[in-house]
């Protein structure tokens, strides 16, 4: 699945994965904001193989398929319990 990554300029670190050609519409709008401004970081094709940095590809792909996105926080907020 071709994907497209966001990342916010509020929260540093703070990640949202989409489907290559629908953008952010099917991110809550509440959500939208709260990261905004949202700046188109990458592209590309993720496989459930495929190794990225701080995220598990089946999990994201998961995410993809059932919500039309996936959001990754930075780990420290992970790890606190704020995400």
């Amino acid at each position: 699945m071709r994907c497209v990554v966001y990342r916010s300029d509020k929260r540093e670190g703070t990640y949202v994965y989409t489907i290559a050609g629908e953008g952010l519409e099917r991110v809550p709008e509440t959500l939208r904001q709260s990261l905004a401004p949202l700046v188109e970081a990458l592209s590309f094709e993720l496989t459930p193989d495929r190794r990225l940095a701080r995220a598990d590809a089946a999990m994201v792909l998961a995410n993809l398929s059932a919500a039309g996105f996936h959001i990754q926080f930075p780990p420290a907020e992970m790890e606190r319990g704020e995400a």
